[in-house]
């Protein structure tokens, strides 16, 4: 199996602890996916600063195939963090050389030749993602907790499997939610709701699934981790309550240590 992540990345600077560590979506996840034992490879851009060699040298440390992340003149995006309660809260966004990131056709052969494409709402992708789709390839996209997002209607038609952050839990909001996107052409629409687990619905079933308990140290990226091992799941044509088990699993492991990656 092959995972092919694209679009934002960025390096987490924590204010307090004074330390740094690469971070982003897709980037999370080709990590996690090479963590659970996937090949995966990472798409996207950096700055010609110490920040955009720091990303490269940690995902190929991580043995993520970085061979299409290219150098555009300028800074590496960065995303202040700060701690709430052991709990990560995010700051000022400075975008840097993602502003101008846009995939080429080599890009879009390149990720048409994995088993899966992944990217999130932060990508800037939603213009390819009609011509990836039509290479065969399927897609599963993190729309984050932007449940209102003008880009949601855009994107939704072209992705399989289509995950959302929300944090109240599972009520009658959500569920009709879920029902009109699903409706709109993903094989799955897929929500995590943090400590309350998540819930998917497949056009004819809600599924639901809870929390592997453990000692919380630092919530950066469990929700990649359950995306990650949720889509290795689909690609190994697992049941779907086993797949969001091994999203819950996966999450356990992340939380636990400070920083997206150990």
């Amino acid at each position: 199996m092959r995972i092919g992540a694209v679009g934002d990345n960025c390096m987490d600077v924590y204010k307090q602890a004074g330390k740094v560590f690469p971070g982003g979506n897709p980037v999370n996840v080709a990590v996690y996916c090479v963590r659970l034992g996937v090949e995966a490879s990472y798409t996207g851009v950096v700055g010609t600063d110490d920040y955009g060699e720091l990303l490269k040298d940690a995902l190929r440390n991580k043995k993520v195939d970085v061979s299409h992340v290219r150098e555009l003149p300028g800074q590496t995006a960065i995303t202040e963090v700060d701690f709430i309660d052991n709990d990560r809260v995010l700051g000022d966004y400075y975008e840097g050389v993602l502003e101008h990131f846009v995939l080429t056709d080599e890009d879009i052969d390149f990720l048409a030749s994995h088993d899966i494409v992944v990217s999130g709402i932060w990508g800037k992708i939603e213009k390819s993602l009609a011509v990836i789709k039509s290479k065969g390839v399927p897609i599963a996209f993190d729309f984050a907790d932007k449940l209102d997002h003008p880009l949601v209607e855009e994107i939704v038609p072209h992705v399989d499997y289509a995950f959302f952050s929300y944090d109240h839990g599972d009520d009658a909001f959500i569920r009709d939610y879920m029902k009109t996107i699903q409706a709109k052409g993903p094989q799955l629409v897929i929500v995590t709701m943090g400590e309350k687990g998540s819930m998917v619905y497949d056009g004819a079933s809600f599924f639901k699934y809870g929390i592997i308990p453990c000692k919380v140290v630092d919530t950066m990226g469990a929700g990649d981790s359950y995306i990650a091992a949720f889509i290795c799941g689909i690609l190994q044509k697992k049941p779907i309550e086993e797949c969001m088990g091994m999203g819950a699993r996966n999450s356990s492991i992340t939380i636990q240590y400070q920083g997206a990656w150990e």
